[in-house]
């Protein structure tokens, strides 16, 4: 990909910053259909996943999906 002139560059600024996006609040995006499983861990929990999370290089929600279901003794 090319570098911008200088012409093209002022007119992509002219262009991004005179225009007011459209939103439609209907549409929910991923964050605000998972807001409600939010859930807010005590120190010990926040550092037990993040070091399991570093050294298993996998997510939080990875982590914590195995572990219920270890606890619920459900097949993967």
């Amino acid at each position: 990909m090319s570098d911008m002139t200088e012409q093209e560059a002022w007119e992509l600024d002219e262009l991004l910053t005179g225009t007011t996006p459209e939103v439609d609040p209907s549409v929910q995006g991923p964050f605000i259909k998972h807001r409600t499983m939010m859930v807010a861990l005590d120190q010990l929990s926040a550092q037990y996943l993040t070091a399991k999370m570093l050294s298993t290089k996998q997510s939080p929600t990875e982590i914590i999906s195995d572990m219920i279901r270890r606890e619920m003794s459900l097949p993967k």
